[in-house]
């Protein structure tokens, strides 16, 4: 049913309003985590080219599933390294239209200007916080870099029984963001962007401490013949693109 519904959307969106002549309309899935600077690079690339992109943004995983099922998405931008990799490997992405769009940062964050150091390792050491939110290492990347982060400093086990931890990295952020945890090992994008009013006090986590978040956007089997698509990838590959992404709180490649 959902399924269903889904697909009645995009079509009524697609007859909603007509392209110029010789343009294209994709469907891109998109990770939740990178759904505001996705709607920036879609309205910039919409302004560059006669194509056009239309975002629906979700959790990798439920993307993911959507995909499976036979949603009608053209590109697909996760959060991960591991779906897309899998897609292409199952025969429903187009093989080597992989890229890596992007690379998350993530940052030890509190709402209250005082409570993160400059060195946010003393901080943790110090444990003068109650909780510490974080997404499920089991479920998001982003929680897999806090837990390999907490490991290398050897702070894992002594603050085990202050963990909560979200079901994804936008779940981690709003445990903080609403007070039920004093702090949280959250993505940098989420504490930059422009609907976070709580600036508050924060400690970029050094990416050594854990691998690289590498996410990687792949072209779909449904989207091989589709020029907007095909377009939107080689877009996100450009020097205009890559400024954009890093605007937002990513690395860029």
């Amino acid at each position: 049913m959902r399924l269903r519904k889904l697909q009645l959307a995009v079509l009524t969106a697609i007859l909603i309003r007509p392209l110029p002549a010789g343009a294209e309309r994709a469907l891109a899935a998109v990770a939740a985590n990178f759904s505001e600077a996705a709607e920036r690079l879609a309205a910039d690339f919409g302004r560059a080219a006669e194509h056009e992109v239309t975002l629906a943004a979700a959790s990798t995983g439920k993307l993911y599933a959507q995909i499976r099922n036979g949603a009608p998405f053209d590109v697909f931008l996760a959060a991960d390294r591991l779906r897309p990799e899998l897609l292409e490997r199952d025969g429903l992405a187009v093989p080597g239209s992989r890229i890596t769009y992007a690379v998350g940062r993530l940052t030890l964050w509190s709402p209250d200007a005082s409570l993160i150091d400059a060195d946010g390792r003393k901080t943790l050491q110090e444990a003068k916080f109650r909780r510490l939110a974080m997404a499920n290492p089991e479920l998001a990347p982003y929680g897999a870099a806090a837990r390999r982060t907490l490991l290398a400093l050897g702070l894992h086990a002594a603050l085990r029984g202050r963990i909560v931890t979200g079901e994804n990295i936008g779940q981690a952020h709003a445990l903080v963001a609403t007070g039920n945890a004093e702090l949280g090992l959250v993505a940098l994008s989420h504490v930059l962007s422009s609907r976070n009013r709580l600036r508050g006090s924060r400690w970029d986590v050094p990416e050594r401490l854990h691998d690289p978040i590498r996410q990687d956007a792949v072209l779909l089997h449904r989207g091989r013949n589709n020029a907007a698509a095909r377009a939107f990838l080689d877009y996100l590959r450009t020097p205009e693109a890559r400024e954009t992404i890093r605007g937002f709180g990513y690395a860029a490649q």
